[in-house]
């Protein structure tokens, strides 16, 4: 047993007259300590339910953004004209509605705009459907490659995914206690703005409750993180929906303020409905239509988050030249191509064979 561990489960336990909060410094310490074992399975139980009850702080969430800094792993800086985005999405996956953030990713990497996600398996308390099992029905298989072949496709395509099962296996750990729990621990919402990216980064991150919005900017502030993106989106998601206005918090030059930005599908002539989910083969089967550019409500769920987010990359001047953006590069076969590019850098690489870059950050 940990008596360090010990005091910080009776700090965050002790209810609401006499429990308190981490500082940044204890939160990262009782990160690494759950992350390495060092506490015993009761004592990080006890924690992440306790800790659950009584809600995170942005303060902590830094302090966990730090151990995650100093044992996690990181892409390396490639040259690029802008900052790499860093897609913060729930790891365990979506159940209700169509995720479209795959199209979206290979969309921005299209025109040069380079892009980080990260994430592993179908994992609890949800366990909806994953990005990596989206790419994989794309023909993309993420899963084979150590880090050092990720950064190598990374270079060379603009995209690049931490597969955290085998990329930070120090965190597999802790998905048992999460399903035996079942609920999300604060650490969830952490690794919605962790970054393992090196270099220069925007992070884009979804949310469902206010209060989590306050937090993070609370956590990016202390982290120095100045270029972010906060969206109230599908299911805790970036993906922005279209049954309702879009609400997106942008950072701005006050760092303790919000830019706040709010989106009316209808206004941009979209239909205000999500797509349900259905199976992932006929998740799949739709996202390849949308990378022919046929139409269909997955195509106009791209449209809405590629215009919005080609716009936000300052790549298009505003949303509607973003849109159309993202219409001409659907329907000119671009972002299929991209696609293609990707899944042979994939494959090639995991063999061995290392092609020549045929990615351009200049677009």
């Amino acid at each position: 047993m940990s008596n360090v561990f010990r005091e910080f489960v009776q700090k965050v336990g002790s209810g609401n007259h006499t429990g308190e909060n981490l500082t940044r410094a204890e939160a990262a310490t009782a990160t690494k300590m759950m992350l390495l074992g060092e506490a015993t399975p009761a004592q990080i139980g006890a924690f992440l339910i306790a800790h659950r009850i009584k809600r995170p702080t942005g303060e902590e969430l830094a302090g966990m953004l730090d151990a995650y800094e100093e044992l996690g792993p990181k892409l390396q800086p490639i040259t690029s004209a802008r900052p790499a985005i860093v897609l913060g999405l729930p790891y365990d996956g979506r159940t209700r509605t169509a995720p479209i953030s795959p199209v979206t990713a290979l969309l921005l990497a299209a025109v040069g705009q380079p892009v980080v996600m990260h994430g592993g398996d179908r994992l609890p308390t949800k366990y909806g459907l994953p990005l990596i099992d989206i790419w994989q029905g794309l023909g993309v298989n993420w899963t084979a490659l150590p880090l050092t072949k990720t950064q190598q496709v990374f270079e060379q395509t603009g995209v690049g995914f931490i597969y955290t099962p085998k990329h930070f296996p120090l965190i597999n750990n802790i998905w048992e206690y999460r399903d035996q729990l079942g609920k999300r621990p604060p650490l969830a919402t952490m690794e919605l703005i962790w970054c393992p990216y090196a270099g220069d980064a925007h992070i884009i991150t979804g949310f469902v409750h206010p209060p989590t919005e306050a937090m993070f900017q609370v956590a990016l502030a202390l982290r120095g993180v100045t270029k972010f993106t906060l969206v109230k989106g599908l299911e805790g998601s970036c993906d922005l929906p279209r049954d309702r206005t879009a609400i997106i918090g942008l950072s701005s030059s006050a760092p303790q303020e919000l830019e706040r930005l709010h989106l009316v599908p209808r206004e941009y002539s979209f239909t205000t409905k999500n797509l349900p989910l259905g199976t992932t083969e006929e998740l799949v089967a739709d996202m390849q239509q949308v990378l022919l550019g046929n139409p269909g409500e997955l195509m106009q769920t791209a449209l809405w988050n590629g215009g919005f987010y080609l716009w936000r990359s300052g790549i298009c001047p505003d949303m509607r030249s973003g849109i159309a953006k993202a219409a001409e590069l659907l329907t000119s076969g671009a972002v299929a191509s991209k696609l293609q590019e990707l899944s042979q850098a994939v494959n090639l690489v995991a063999q061995n064979i290392f092609p020549k870059s045929n990615y351009h950050s200049h677009f």
